[in-house]
């Protein structure tokens, strides 16, 4: 007999959620060298948002997934030699086949400015790397500054740029305490970056608190990691 549903095998299809095969939209697209356009073999990780309870983990130069229940979903992509990339998958762009078509360009290390400018990619992702704040505080440390000004010289060299700073914590404590501690260090974030020459109305916020881990694991590095704060290009 024709199966009628397609479902989640092994732990979502043991919690038995399962969707009409009508109603699916499907993420696809190829890793490629953003120089040479040539396919690079990376590990690519996916998960539904805002509290990734889909998840999923390939190996390859392409991928294939569905957006189960048209939720958007945050894919991460890392090939040996690369910047790592993160991008937004929306189920709002699918086309007439339901699906949605991102190919993503890989790019060797480099400044959150100098990567910006390169690919022009709406939706990419950056992660401040060097962005540090004093424990469980908003003020910015020094050695902060230099990255943040690599930020301010991005918006002005990308005059139609609009950018969305994303806060997170990590997920122990307090949820409440923890979104607070991220808004704070996103309006530091543009505070700074708006006192420095970048244009107020081109910088929007969003905090996420530990809604958004990067990793679950319970060690000090996975909490680390799980503190930042990231840049979202919206329009470029």
């Amino acid at each position: 007999m024709k199966a009628l549903f397609t479902c989640i095998f092994s732990l979502m299809y043991l919690s038995g959620i399962c969707q009409s095969p009508d109603t699916l939209i499907y993420a696809q697209g190829k890793i490629i060298n953003g120089i040479t356009k040539a396919p690079v073999i990376a590990k690519i990780s996916y998960e539904s948002l805002p509290f990734g309870n889909m998840v999923g983990t390939s190996t390859g130069s392409s991928f294939y997934f569905p957006l189960y229940y048209n939720e958007r979903y945050s894919i991460t992509v890392e090939a040996n030699g690369f910047a790592s990339s993160k991008y937004l998958l929306d189920p709002v762009e699918a086309n007439a086949e339901r699906k949605v078509i991102r190919d993503i360009e890989l790019l060797l290390p480099g400044p959150a400015a100098n990567n910006a400018e390169t690919t022009h990619m709406v939706g990419k992702v950056m992660r401040l790397d060097n962005l540090i704040f004093q424990t469980a505080s908003s003020t910015i440390e020094e050695s902060s500054y230099k990255e943040l000004n690599e930020v301010v010289v991005m918006l002005q060299n990308n005059p139609k740029m609009v950018i969305q700073l994303e806060g997170h914590t990590d997920w122990v404590g307090n949820a409440d305490m923890n979104m607070k501690l991220s808004r704070e260090r996103v309006d530091a974030v543009r505070n700074y970056l708006i006192s420095h020459g970048a244009p107020k109305t081109k910088i929007k916020t969003k905090a996420f608190g530990g809604t958004q881990p990067l990793s679950r694991e319970d060690t000090e590095e996975a909490r680390r990691l799980n503190r930042r704060v990231e840049v979202r290009i919206l329009k470029n």
